[in-house]
């Protein structure tokens, strides 16, 4: 059975962004997927990296198995799919998703720390599909001429190349989604379905 892990950032319950992690949620479940899902403001989950974590952070070899947020660690470690919705503020993630991953990519879990701190050496070997969800206030031209995709380029190039390398990428933003029309969400959801099944038919019959 395909592990899934679904993270949640968004502080509302009726939120657009609820209401797109609830559709992504439904579709992989109707796929047969274990789905596990961390809602992190519903949870309380602590963005703020501690001291003993960052002293610790070129400990060798890392804690294990991991002393702090066990249970987030072992969910990454083998999810073979990862769900991410969130919306877009400042260009910038969530600064409860930033923690997350601050936090939860870990030495250890998600990497580990090269001995002459060279190139970090992947860990999560058993991600192979990240689907990532968000909304933002902004049209898509300032986006993608102005800021050339920021959030996509770090969430692709710094953080799930170094540690997931064989993990595909799918991103879905919805720009100008402070005033949306409801035809426009419905077709978003729409592909959104038709990614998750992609997605399905590419880990049944991988490349």
């Amino acid at each position: 059975m395909t592990r899934c892990l679904l993270v949640f950032a968004h502080p509302l319950e009726n939120s657009l962004n609820a209401r797109l992690a609830a559709t992504v949620e439904a579709q992989a479940r109707a796929q047969g997927w274990q789905v596990t899902r961390r809602d992190l403001y519903a949870d309380g989950f602590d963005p703020r990296l501690t001291s003993e974590e960052r002293r610790d952070h070129y400990a060798t070899p890392p804690a294990m198995p991991p002393a702090t947020l066990p249970q987030e660690k072992q969910e990454l470690a083998g999810a073979q799919v990862l769900i991410l919705v969130f919306p877009t503020w400042w260009f910038g993630f969530p600064a409860i998703l930033k923690g997350w991953f601050d936090r939860v990519w870990a030495p250890g879990t998600a990497y580990d720390n090269s001995p002459d701190f060279g190139p970090m050496l992947p860990r999560l070997h058993a991600l192979r599909e990240v689907l990532a969800v968000t909304t933002m206030g902004a049209p898509a031209w300032v986006d993608w001429l102005v800021l050339r995709r920021p959030v996509r380029r770090i969430l692709s190039l710094s953080i799930l190349k170094p540690c997931a390398p064989k993990a595909r990428l799918t991103w879905r933003a919805l720009h100008s989604a402070e005033a949306i029309a409801p035809g426009r969400v419905a077709r978003f959801e729409a592909r959104l379905a038709a990614d998750i099944t992609r997605i399905a038919g590419r880990l049944t019959c991988p490349d």
